[in-house]
């Protein structure tokens, strides 16, 4: 999504052999860290979409959980193609279409995540601070609405980006990147929008949001209060940690034309900024909903309902006929009482007819 990596271009024939070697390897090693983030990404926030959308009762929190989770979802399965591009040395071999389509999905859910966390926050906000109008005016069809328009608006900030992507071969490679005829204002101006619309503004809402709930939450019960500000500090902190250096990076790459020296500060943290951004999609289902002690229940029990179903009818009658034995009451014990009772009512007898 930077220029460099998802954008302008390769290593230089200047650079020498051991920077090529370095970024080989770190590009090997984002390899690997993409691989993980589409496993987990997927199956994380794939059980976020299960759970929230079919197993809990429709809410407003399971509205942005379940449409962040999609936008996640999204995100890491699209990765796949980067993924197989950056394993090929940036080669992209899926053509003009696939190149603009990969660019706009990504991007779209890149916007759509951070709405959604912004939305969330600023809604935590409201219902902590105007309990009773959160309870009379924050409902789920407004929820609705709000993700519909999320979705519309990180569409519309994606068109752009879609719009100047292109396939250009050079030396015997097809690389999926911005113009080399693009020069001027836009690659500032979209990275300026990029930044301002994708970082700045959700950061900011993330920010006061949480200042604003932990103010709240000092007059709650010590326990509460310290798990509390346990949440709130990992939720600014890998927000804030995943997304800064990939744009900082970027304004970075802008300026390798007028210092060519940072050409080399790209090539090395490049993937890695990447990585770090693509990573928060895998840890907001984790701060945002496995925290949540419902949604820990529901997974739960839909979980053993899986194991069970899994089993064989075989094994499910075995189960259920050794539960059934096991419930059936010994001669012996049924007996034991019964003797016992007799015993102490003939005593009672003896001692009122003395």
């Amino acid at each position: 999504l930077y220029f460099y990596l998802l954008g302008n271009g390769n290593l230089s024939a200047s650079n020498p052999a051991g920077l090529e070697m370095a970024v080989k390897h770190i590009q090997t090693f984002s390899l690997v860290v993409y691989c993980v983030i589409i496993v987990v990404g997927t199956v994380g926030n794939g059980l976020v979409i299960y759970v929230t959308g079919f197993k809990m009762k429709k809410t407003v929190n399971t509205v942005w959980f379940l449409n962040l989770a999609l936008a996640d979802f999204l995100f890491t399965a699209f990765l796949v193609f980067t993924a197989v591009s950056l394993s090929q040395q940036h080669h992209w071999p899926f053509g003009q279409f696939m190149c603009k389509l990969n660019n706009f999905v990504s991007l779209v859910n890149m916007f759509a995540s951070v709405f959604f966390l912004a939305a969330i926050s600023l809604d935590r906000c409201v219902s902590i601070w105007v309990v009773v109008w959160a309870q009379n005016k924050r409902t789920v069809r407004k929820a609705q609405v709000i993700s519909a328009a999320i979705w519309l608006a990180a569409a519309t900030c994606s068109t752009p980006y879609a719009y100047f992507r292109t396939v250009e071969v050079s030396k015997n490679e097809t690389n999926c990147r911005y113009p080399s005829t693009m020069t001027g204002n836009k690659p500032w101006t979209l990275c300026i929008f990029r930044f301002v619309m994708g970082f700045l503004i959700p950061f900011l809402a993330i920010f006061f949001s949480y200042v604003a709930i932990w103010i709240r939450a000092r007059r709650m019960q010590r326990m509460r209060k310290r798990r509390c500000h346990r949440i709130i500090f990992s939720i600014i902190f890998a927000f804030f940690i995943c997304w800064l250096p990939f744009h900082v990076l970027s304004f970075i790459e802008l300026k390798i034309n007028h210092y060519p020296d940072l050409g080399s500060t790209v090539h090395v943290a490049g993937p890695l900024t990447v990585s770090l951004a693509f990573m928060n999609s895998c840890l907001n289902p984790i701060l945002y909903v496995f925290m949540c002690d419902e949604f820990q229940k529901k997974l739960k029990q839909s979980i053993w309902l899986v194991l069970e179903n899994a089993l064989a009818e075989d094994h499910l009658s075995f189960v259920t006929s050794s539960r059934s034995l096991s419930r059936i009451p010994r001669k012996s014990d049924s007996t034991a009482p019964a003797e016992g009772k007799e015993t102490e009512t003939s005593m009672i007898l003896k001692s009122n007819k003395e």
